[in-house]
């Protein structure tokens, strides 16, 4: 089984951090960055050196909000590979299960997380079952929602052409019709392998998968993991990242992988704190050009209002 890293250039320090997690409990796994936008050669280099990680080959581009994660499912037919953001960390062996669930009598082309959500969440994060039957009358109700920053799949199983009615193949990739499903791969993937599972019969497993900090980090502490005591899980801050990981639910578990991967790197330690200053100072200019754009967006709009 491959394991897939989606990475852009702007989320570079995280995709280092995923990487030492991946690699402390699968040094010789085939490990490849998916590239989101073009990456800068010099990380290219450093992940292949120190880490053994390659790339993906996909078309380079710049593919908007996780769309590149869809790619994998169009390669050649049978290989079977696992997709991780690169805002997650592995907190145990978890493809041992994969490949067992995969190797089940019902034979599955994908694994999900048993993710269970309230159906006003479900619209919000995924995509309105009934706008879509606006457009499509064969929707149904999801029978099953996931978060798409950790999924397993087999290629070949989906075809473009099944996304075809929904995504313009563009870069970067866009929706058809974003008022429907939520942004990026998440929506519309959910979408198209729920229609699948129920009008073709495509076996769909669910396991337990996910950890979200959101709901809490006890027992999946940095020093857990050094006792082998925490369970096999992928932690994915999804939309609760901030700018210090010291500031952040499991933050020490960002920092422990960090630590990891600095210290195969010459002058590692260094560079780390380099970069980090680099980032934050980045994150910060960041927001202020956001807040700066809100309020001429917003100063704009008082005018045209009393024009």
């Amino acid at each position: 089984m491959q394991i897939l890293i989606a990475a852009s250039s702007r989320d570079l320090r995280l995709a280092r951090i995923c990487i030492a997690s991946v690699r402390h409990f699968y040094p010789g796994v085939e490990v490849l960055i998916l590239p989101g936008s073009p990456l800068p050669t010099t990380f290219l280099k450093e992940v292949a050196q120190f880490w053994d990680v390659g790339v993906f080959p996909v078309e380079e581009g710049h593919y908007g909000w996780g769309f590149v994660k869809l790619e994998p499912l169009f390669a050649g037919a049978g290989n079977t590979f696992l997709i991780l953001d690169a805002d997650t960390v592995m907190t145990g062996p978890v493809i041992e299960t994969l490949e067992e669930r995969f190797a089940a009598s019902d034979n599955p082309d994908f694994i999900v997380d048993e993710e269970d959500q309230p159906e006003v969440e479900m619209r919000r994060l995924y995509y309105d079952w009934d706008l879509v039957s606006t457009v499509d009358p064969t929707t149904q109700r999801p029978a099953f929602v996931f978060n798409s920053g950790q999924w397993c799949g087999k290629s070949g199983g989906l075809t473009r052409a099944d996304f075809d009615a929904w995504v313009e193949w563009t870069f970067p990739r866009r929706l058809k019709h974003p008022e429907i499903f939520m942004p990026g791969d998440q929506g519309i993937l959910n979408y198209v392998l729920n229609q699948k599972a129920a009008s073709e019969g495509i076996p769909v497993a669910r396991l337990p998968l996910m950890k979200w900090p959101g709901h809490g980090m006890s027992g999946f502490e940095a020093a857990n993991i050094h006792a082998g005591s925490v369970p096999s899980r992928i932690v994915h801050w999804a939309g609760v990242k901030k700018i210090r990981f010291s500031s952040m639910s499991g933050g020490d578990l960002l920092l422990h992988f960090e630590r990891a991967y600095y210290q195969r790197l010459p002058n590692g330690m260094l560079l780390r704190r380099a970069r980090a200053f680099a980032g934050a100072f980045t994150g910060v200019l960041e927001k202020l050009k956001t807040r700066v754009r809100l309020f001429w967006r917003l100063k704009l709009a008082k005018r045209i209002g009393a024009g």
